[in-house]
């Protein structure tokens, strides 16, 4: 009665892939918004320095 369970850690995969999109699409405008600041925060220059000294 020893069973072949080769598969699955790729269903374990699949399924935790499927959360994530889902959890992106349901935050996909937070998601975006918060990716769009940290990229004008890094992006500009007298921002970062600024916040050196």
């Amino acid at each position: 009665m020893i069973r072949n369970k080769k598969g699955m850690g790729t269903v374990e995969i699949v399924i935790i892939i499927a959360v994530l999109v889902c959890l992106a699409l349901l935050f996909r405008e937070g998601l975006t918004r918060f990716a769009g600041e940290i990229m004008d925060f890094c992006f500009d220059e007298g921002r970062v320095l600024g916040s050196f000294g």
